[in-house]
């Protein structure tokens, strides 16, 4: 059988896993947790040990270990927990993935060839991406609408947010970022439609007065940060230009005190990196540049506070600035859980299996850098108390949010980034938008 026959074999399969998403119009949110959990112990383990690897890529066919098949139903587990009052969401973002990410390969397998490709990946076609939203957004229509109990409507509130989204995360897919499909569509999807239908028009129409009333401060602190951090060689020329950007941004749209969380953060990392530095470059894992951070690392770390700083303006719900919170925590976690283990972790051991690795080793975890991390989040989560955002219970939520951030990027460092499927700052940026994520459905447990 070819590999283009095999490729087109396996998308089938993940077009028919897509199928089940229509069960959870009949199932209860733990049901559905539990069954999702099901089929990823089963693919993790029991799936390679009767024949599963014949849908299994290149090396992992060798290696008897599939990221991707493995991913599936994690991100569709996580989709779960994290949404579930609103399965409803999950069952249209699990339909991006099934239909929308299979036919945008099956349609660039069969007719890519006749296609013009994309001006920013000419490893893609704009018959993918036509793919993608010809079977992704009318799936996701129908199993919203299906899993809701609701009525087939044209009603633009439902329709248009599914529509934009579709066209955002066909675009995602279709962009060279290193990130495996299953996460960014799944997981991504579901968080950018819990967005759109939280968004509030009139709120943000009316919050507009606050916005510009902000904006003068915001400009003048953060520029004069943003020189301030490249005079001490802090940043680049990028880092110093998108930074200062995302800073305006965050101030505008969460507050000071949103903002001073970034400020916190970022000394904090800064701090971090030239903790044991000559130790660090000894051993060739110290940031390059001597600890320079460019637009990469200024996206990677911030772009997911901004991103539920805008949620927070959107929706006026205050769980989105704890949220802003739980993502500078993460960053803050990872980045001093990473500097100080790396210089001073005397045991290192990668996570998917424990066993000792050298410093250094993507996904490897110590005892030291871990209790770094930990304290670093809790540090952000006093210094939230401290600012009037959240009490001690939101201490206590960002911390555990962090944790499991910072869990999620050692597994994709472990898994993803040792197989070159997933850079750094895409994994900063995930584990920053998993900690935020996390800390919106721990506080939505506890309150309930």
């Amino acid at each position: 059988m070819s590999e283009r026959a095999r490729e087109i074999g396996r998308k089938s399969l993940h077009v028919a896993m897509g199928f089940v998403a229509f069960s959870l119009h009949f199932l209860s949110w733990p049901v559905a947790a539990g069954l999702a959990a099901a089929a990823l112990v089963h693919n993790l383990f029991i799936l390679p040990r009767y024949g599963g690897r014949a849908v299994f890529r290149g090396r992992a066919r060798r290696e008897g270990h599939d990221p991707g098949i493995v991913l599936y139903p994690a991100s569709v587990l996580l989709a779960i927990l994290l949404f579930r009052e609103r399965l409803e969401i999950v069952a249209a973002a699990w339909a991006f993935l099934a239909f929308g990410d299979g036919f945008a390969t099956i349609f660039g397998l069969l007719f890519g060839r006749i296609s013009p490709r994309l001006p920013w990946n000419r490893d893609k076609s704009w018959v993918g991406l036509l793919g993608f939203l010809l079977a992704g957004a009318p799936m996701a229509y129908v199993l919203h609408q299906w899993t809701a109990g609701a009525e087939w409507t044209s009603d633009t509130a439902v329709i248009l947010p599914i529509a934009v989204v579709a066209v955002i995360l066909a675009v995602v897919e279709s962009l060279p970022i290193g990130i495996d499909d299953n996460l960014t569509v799944t997981v991504g999807g579901a968080g950018l439609l819990y967005a759109a239908f939280a968004v509030d028009p009139p709120l943000l129409a009316g919050a507009s007065d606050a916005f510009v009333g902000r904006l003068p401060w915001a400009v003048a602190v953060n520029l004069a940060l943003a020189l301030a951090a490249r005079a001490a060689g802090s940043v680049d020329l990028s880092g110093m230009i998108h930074g200062g950007v995302l800073g305006v941004a965050l101030w505008v749209f969460g507050g000071g005190g949103a903002f001073a969380m970034l400020f916190i953060f970022f000394v904090m990392g800064t701090v971090a990196t030239k903790v044991g530095y000559k130790i660090k470059a000894a051993e060739g894992t110290a940031q390059e540049k001597g600890g320079k951070r460019g637009a990469p690392h200024a996206w990677a770390n911030a772009g997911a506070g901004v991103f539920f700083a805008f949620l927070f303006a959107a929706t006026g719900e205050d769980v989105f600035l704890l949220a802003v919170v739980a993502a500078f925590a993460t960053a803050a976690s990872d980045t001093l859980g990473s500097e100080i283990g790396q210089a001073y972790g005397r045991r290192t051991f990668l996570i998917t299996t424990f066993r000792p690795v050298p410093r250094g080793t993507d996904g490897a975890v110590s005892l030291e850098g871990t209790l770094a991390g930990i304290a670093g989040s809790a540090l952000l989560g006093a210094a939230a108390m401290a600012f009037g955002i959240s009490g001690w219970n939101g201490l206590i939520i960002v911390v555990i949010a962090a944790f499991i951030g910072t869990t999620l990027e050692s597994y994709l460092g472990a898994t993803l980034e040792q197989a070159k499927q997933i850079n750094n700052e895409a994994q900063n940026f995930l584990n920053t938008l998993a900690g935020g994520l996390a800390a919106v459905a721990i506080a939505v447990w506890w309150s309930v």
